[in-house]
Formats: structure tokens, C-alpha cells, sequence
């Protein structure tokens, strides 16, 4: 869903700008002392900002607006004094326009935040013994004064007797021979220094192992590895290096995929894998026949309700009361509009009532679990009290509001979801409050979830199985108990039990994935970020990010284990049924994706898209520009909207994906 307009995030100021047409642009240009700045975390910096025309005369009638690239690293506020929180680098960007006019310029100020003296350097990982043949890297923990972590000193590295054993620039050690030698890491005036000794190689032979012989595509096989001494017996805790290579059936293409330390490896392309692990000179080799994945089908137009006045923002698909279906969609920019469809006929879906409320855009909307309760969210109401608004869907040909909620909603509800009697709705862009509807007539507000880190902010929230699933940009998905009882949690009492964050800090869409074949549990985290600007009027828009599958089987240690990225597209809103994910790929339309069995790697690359549908009408919003929003699937067929085109329903000709020896095998 996209960032609201209202709680002006960063890459908002992108979308803004290239929302404005160059025939506003006037003459004018922002100064600052320079474009790049450092300064240390003990102090802020004042930006000095003025407007300067073509004679270089500072024009007086000029506002400037400042906001964060980086929230987590520097904040700034609205006179322009920056605030930094971390080590790390951003961009201030500065917005300035002409009062009186549609006019705007932009410049980013580049800000460094620079790490105090090295106070200590940790060498963390090395043994005190390895072996004649043995590579082995050295991992390195520097620390300021304000016991704060620093990643980007320069290190140095040096062996006593290169004879026993080397070491590179970047830290990688390699044992030559039987001996000691001493081994120095130094970072500016700061220097550890330990000593490591050299055994001779126990290991004669090593056997590489597996269930499988063959394998497709995106198939993750599993190899045991055995070293094995002069008498033939297995020698324990042996730290092999695994490693491939390949050769595929196409002249043209290369064999690549991914193998990790663990012995699990993953193909991208068919072909001849030969699979290695190795120990101090010592090689065990095994060949693996891999094959195309065959999962590729078809996917079939239904229906289009057509929107072409507005922006068609969410939508929600459920069955009636009366045993009909209907769904609900929002709109964006436009005039407050919500629209109901009667989608029982997917080929003939037929618009039958609209809701109409104070907002700019109704951005989420979604439908009780009984059928009869819907609730949509306001962002830009002309008195600013945004918030939701709850709706009476019993007979959605007649439907009608029940009752609003704006209590603390000034900055917008963004997203909502509704869970057992309560709705879980973003405020301000910060927070998650919760609403207790069960007399949905008075609303009232039980619990409210934010989290306590610098510059934090949040998009989005789904609710499954009493636990929250959030969406916080740079703090990455936060799972929280509201009911679910792992921590004691409820609405009134939400308990944070597990999170991940990754560096990209574009978190905005969650859904979890339970793997009944693997007993896997994985949250799909899923990026969002316009680098070229949101085109809202007359042409494309090209956004960026990916889906991030983590691994959350151990809550207390998730791991990111693969990844979808279409190629030149932005990833959106997703749902995940069975071992299907459907993606609103904007651009790149709707996708289907084969989630069946173990997940590494790179799911695209791996082919394990099964079906895609690019939604393309001449008379859209913006003609013929796909930017499929969100997908729902609702009994044997896909719904989707697209923000430039409005309702789509199509149905995919299902087929079993081809079952390898290994699955058969178990």
C-alpha cells in the first residue's frame, strides 16, 4: 500500500517531485554551504539553506521543508537542524517552493556520521589451532568509547611467518605448514595481536553423500560430508567448505545457484552439478542431474470492472450472508470513494453501491470474518480527522456507515485489518492502535502497539492466529501476540515476540507461511520504494523491491533464506494460499510463484513462477500502465486490483508440480 501522503516519509519527497510537471519548475535554485557534510554523534548541524535565482539574488519568498532519507541514522526537523542517532550515512532532502505558485526544487544533502576514536578491536572467531591446508577467515569487532559498533574502518592484517601461515587483505588466513605464528590485526593506533598453531591434516579422504541423484530447479538437495583418518575412521566436527560447478544443457546460458555451509544446495538452471566439500586440500566430490522446473501455466482473463476517473487503491473479496460474493475496492487521490462489486459471476462483476466519505484517498479497506462488517481508512479528510470508518455490509447493494473513529487519527490511517471483534488500524505512521468493535455503534480504543527505536514509522498490519504481523520500514517485520498466547499477549496487552530487519530498510507488506510439507514457518517480507518518482497523471512508473522469505521456525534466530524479485519491477501486496504466493508486481502485474517445498535462493531465477497476467487497458487511469496493486485468490480464482485500471478477475488452469525421485523418495 502506498506511503501516505500525509505522514511524509522520505521517499514520499520522490513521489511528490515526480508528480510535479516541469512547466511548474521556476527560476530558482537551492543553496547550501555544501552537499555533503560529516559530522560526529555528539552533535547536530544547523543547515544553512537559501534560494538563489539565475543573478544568484537570494529570492526571500521561498519555504523549505526537510526530511530524512535515513530515519534510524539522522533525524532533522523542521528548521533544518539535524539530529544524528547512529554511525552511518543518509540524505537530507530539502524541499523549497515558491510561495504562490505549483513550483518546487529539490536537492539531497548528503550526511556522513562519523564514528569516534576506536576505543577496542576483538579478533571473535579464530581457533587456536587449524590445519596444514586449512583457509579460515578472521572476523574483527571494532568499538568507539560509547561502546558503539563501527563497520567501516579500514583493517589490516599480518602474519608473523608467512611460511606457517599467510593471511590476505581481507583477513583469510591459509596454513602452509606445521608451526606458530603470530597474527596481527590493527586498526589505525589500535592493535590485537594472538598467536595460532598449525597441525599437521588428519584428514586422508573425504565421502560426499545425498538421497538424490536428480533434481529440478529451485529443489533444495542436502549432502552429508565425512572426512575419514589413515585407519578409515570418521574424524568429528570437521569445518568443510562447500563449494560447485556446472555445466548446463544450453550453449547459452551458465550454471549458477546457491550452496550453503550446511551442505544444502540449490540449481537455477538445468544442467550437470558436480557438488564438493573440502578440508585442508582434501576433496569429496558428488554429481547431481538437475532439470527444468515444470510448473508454468496458464492464467485466464474473467472479468474487468473497469475504473478509469480514479486511482483503485485495496480491495477485500468475501462471501455474503446471502451466499453471494462481493468484494470491496478503494480509491486514491481522488474524493473519499469505496465501491462495492457483486463478484458472484467472476466473468460479469457489476458495480452496486459506493460509499462515499471526507478523504482524499480511502486507501485499505477490508471485511469482518462473519461477513458483515467492513471498515475503510481515511487519509486527507478537510478538518484532518482521518481515521476509519466502520460499515454496515450485511446487504452490500444497500450498505451504509455505522459509525466513525478518529481518536488521535490526525496524520491518516494508512492500512487496517479487522480480527475477532477488533480493528488493528495505523495511525500517524508510527503506531498500530486497536479498536474494540463488538458495538461497532462505539467503537473504542483497548491497546495501541509502537515500537521504542529512533525515527521508527510503520505501514502495514495483518493479523493471523492471534498474531500481529507488522510492517516497519528500517525496523523490518515485528510479529506481536494480541491472542495467540506464545507471550502472554492480547489486544488490550500486545506482546512483541520476534523480529527481523534488513538493511534495505523498505519493510512494508508481511504475510506469514506456514509450510505443512516441511513444517517450515516463514514470514514474506515484502520491499516497496519509488527511486525514479510515482507518476500519477500521464505515464509509468518503474518502483523497486522484492519479497524477502524468512526463515521464522526458531523465533528466536530468524534467517533470511531466499528472495522473488521480478527483474525491472516493484513489488507491492501479497497473499499466500496453500503453497501459492500471489504478488501485485506494480508493474510487472500479477505474479504466481510455486512455494512447494524447501525455499533458497532465488525463487525467479529458480523458475518457480508459475503464471503471470500483465493488466493493460487503453481507457485506465493512466492508459495502458500495469501497476497491479494486491491480490486476493477466492474460490478458484484470482482478484486483483491495479491502481491504474481498476477490478480484475482471472482464474489459473492449476496443475500439480512435477514430483522429483527426491520428493518421491521423501
Amino acid at each position: 500500500m502506498f506511503a501516505s501522503f500525509y505522514k511524509m516519509q522520505y521517499f514520499i519527497c520522490v513521489v511528490l517531485l515526480g508528480m510535479v510537471p516541469s512547466s511548474w519548475a521556476q527560476p530558482f535554485e537551492i543553496v547550501v554551504v555544501s552537499d555533503e557534510i560529516e559530522i560526529s554523534l555528539e552533535g547536530n548541524y544547523q543547515i544553512l539553506v537559501k534560494a538563489v535565482n539565475a543573478k544568484n539574488e537570494v529570492i526571500p519568498d521561498v519555504s523549505f521543508n526537510f526530511y530524512s532519507s535515513a530515519p534510524q541514522i539522522l533525524k532533522v526537523d523542521k528548521n533544518g537542524l539535524i539530529m544524528p542517532l547512529k554511525y552511518g550515512e543518509g540524505n537530507i532532502i530539502i524541499i523549497g517552493r515558491l510561495e504562490g505558485t505549483k513550483g518546487y526544487q529539490r536537492l539531497n544533502l548528503g550526511v556522513n556520521v562519523k564514528h569516534s576514536e576506536i576505543k577496542d578491536l576483538k579478533i571473535i572467531n579464530l581457533p587456536a589451532v587449524i590445519f596444514e591446508g586449512q583457509r579460515i577467515g578472521i572476523k574483527v569487532q571494532l568499538m568507539d568509547a560509547l561502546n558503539n559498533e563501527i563497520s567501516n574502518s579500514k583493517i589490516n592484517f599480518e602474519s608473523s611467518d608467512d611460511a606457517v601461515a599467510s593471511v590476505d587483505i581481507f583477513g583469510n588466513i591459509t596454513a602452509h605448514q606445521k608451526g606458530k605464528t603470530g597474527i596481527k590485526v590493527s586498526s589505525g593506533k589500535i592493535v590485537t595481536e594472538t598467536v595460532i598453531k598449525i597441525k599437521k591434516n588428519p584428514v586422508i579422504s573425504i565421502q560426499l553423500s545425498s538421497n538424490a541423484q536428480e533434481a529440478v530447479t529451485g529443489e533444495v538437495v542436502h549432502f552429508d560430508a565425512q572426512a575419514l583418518d589413515k585407519d578409515g575412521d570418521v574424524i568429528e566436527k570437521i569445518p568443510f567448505v562447500f563449494s560447485f560447478t556446472g555445466a548446463c544443457e544450453s550453449p547459452s546460458e551458465y550454471a549458477s545457484g546457491l550452496i550453503k555451509q550446511d551442505g544444502n544446495f540449490v540449481a537455477n538452471v538445468s544442467g550437470t552439478y558436480t557438488i564438493l566439500a573440502s578440508f585442508g586440500g582434501r576433496e569429496g566430490h558428488y554429481t547431481l542431474q538437475v532439470s527444468k522446473r515444470d510448473v508454468v501455466q496458464k492464467v485466464q482473463l474473467k472479468g474487468h470492472g473497469s475504473v478509469s476517473n480514479v486511482h483503485t487503491s485495496d480491495l477485500w473479496v468475501w462471501e455474503g450472508v446471502n451466499g453471494r460474493d462481493y468484494c470491496v475496492t478503494g480509491t486514491w487521490g481522488g474524493n473519499g470513494e469505496a465501491y462495492f462489486w457483486d463478484v458472484t459471476d467472476p466473468n460479469n462483476m457489476i458495480l452496486i453501491d459506493t460509499i462515499k466519505v471526507d478523504a482524499r484517498t480511502v486507501n485499505d479497506v477490508k471485511v469482518s470474518q462473519d461477513g458483515k462488517i467492513c471498515v475503510i481508512s481515511r487519509e486527507g479528510a478537510s478538518n484532518r480527522r482521518n481515521g476509519l470508518v466502520i460499515i454496515d455490509v450485511r446487504n452490500p447493494h444497500k450498505a451504509s456507515i455505522i459509525s466513525t473513529f478518529d481518536e488521535g487519527m490526525t496524520g491518516g490511517v494508512h492500512n487496517v485489518f479487522i480480527y475477532k471483534n477488533h480493528i488493528y488500524a495505523l495511525s500517524n505512521g508510527e503506531r498500530y492502535d486497536i479498536i474494540n468493535i463488538e458495538d461497532p455503534k462505539y467503537p473504542k480504543k483497548v491497546g495501541t502497539f509502537e515500537l521504542d527505536e529512533p525515527g521508527h514509522s510503520i505501514h502495514d498490519v495483518w493479523i493471523e492466529n492471534g498474531i500481529a504481523y507488522s510492517s516497519n520500514w528500517a525496523n523490518g517485520v515485528w510479529m506481536v501476540d494480541v491472542g495467540n498466547g506464545i507471550a502472554g499477549g492480547s489486544p488490550s496487552n500486545p506482546k512483541p515476540m520476534a523480529n527481523y530487519a534488513y538493511p534495505s530498510g523498505w519493510n512494508h507488506a508481511a504475510f506469514p507461511y506456514h509450510d505443512k510439507e516441511t513444517g517450515k514457518f516463514y514470514v514474506i517480507a515484502g520491499d516497496e520504494a519509488f527511486p525514479n518518482g510515482l507518476n500519477t497523471e500521464d505515464g509509468p512508473t518503474i518502483p523497486a523491491g522484492f519479497l524477502h522469505i524468512i526463515d521464522f521456525t526458531d523465533l528466536e534466530h530468524p534467517v533470511e533464506v531466499a528472495k522473488y524479485e521480478v527483474p525491472e519491477a516493484g513489488s507491492h501486496n501479497l497473499w499466500v494460499e496453500g503453497d501459492l504466493l500471489y504478488v501485485g508486481n506494480y508493474n510487472a502485474g500479477l505474479r504466481v510463484v510455486d512455494l512447494s517445498g524447501d525455499l533458497m535462493g532465488d525463487l525467479y531465477k529458480q523458475g518457480r513462477e508459475i503464471a503471470w497476467f500483465l493488466p493493460t487497458d487503453v481507457n485506465g487511469r493512466i492508459p495502458n500502465a500495469p501497476m497491479t496493486w494486491g491480490p486476493q485468490p477466492h474460490k478458484d480464482h484470482i482478484f486483483f486490483t491495479d491502481w491504474n485500471s481498476g477490478l480484475w478477475s482471472v482464474k489459473l488452469d492449476k496443475k500439480n508440480p512435477k514430483k522429483t525421485k527426491l520428493d518421491k523418495d521423501g
